[in-house]
């Protein structure tokens, strides 16, 4: 595996931002922001995609810990159904950046869009995840809040699977909507099941 690069432009304070949960039919969508001092590294460091539970759990508390500053992002199911998901997931990045302590000179964008923030310029980078440290940190950051969020919710809805699923269509996950119906945290805009029927939440 090549290393992972340090930076896209040098001499700039670069952040990097990626989101979790886009694809999923439950729970909110999730966005990080990071900037790495320019030393930071670790033998793990990788996109979240690549590395088990345990890995990004293990890298969570280090990257909030050494990072220059690092801001997470949530964008709510409502919000998600009202706006859809491509601009909740810009809309979560900005939440995201919205929490940096230091204010970054550049934003690199894990993927091929993305909505300017206020006057920061912006880079868009196909795979990000799995090239820039910052980008990878980010995509840890997201994929750890988020899972956390979709345990906590799987307390109180423990039929669909969340603390194993995290929301995302498996199809266990979609027997259970089947079976027991939509709640308030299901996305009603996207496809919950292949027949298109309308649920109603059963308490």
């Amino acid at each position: 595996m090549a290393a992972l690069k340090k930076y896209y432009k040098r001499g700039v304070v670069e952040a990097g931002c990626d989101e979790a949960g886009r694809g999923c039919l439950a729970g909110p969508v999730v966005a990080a922001a990071v900037i790495l001092p320019a030393k930071f590294n670790h033998p793990l460091l990788n996109d979240s995609k690549q590395l088990s539970e345990r890995q990004r759990d293990t890298l969570r508390p280090i990257i909030e810990a050494e990072s220059l500053a690092w801001g997470v992002g949530v964008v709510s199911v409502e919000e998600i159904d009202a706006i859809n998901i491509l601009n909740a997931s810009f809309l979560a990045m900005h939440r995201a950046v919205d929490q940096l302590s230091l204010r970054p000179e550049l934003l690199l964008i894990d993927g091929n869009r993305f909505n300017a923030y206020a006057n920061i310029e912006h880079a868009c980078i196909i795979k990000g995840d799995a090239l820039y440290r910052s980008i990878a940190a980010a995509s840890i950051l997201a994929k750890t809040h988020r899972d956390e969020i979709m345990h906590n919710l799987h307390q109180q809805f423990t039929v669909y699977g969340w603390n194993a699923n995290r929301g995302y269509p498996t199809q266990a996950h979609r027997n259970s909507i089947r079976e027991h119906g939509a709640t308030p945290h299901h996305r009603m805009t996207f496809t919950l099941l292949p027949e298109q029927l309308t649920l109603p939440f059963e308490s």
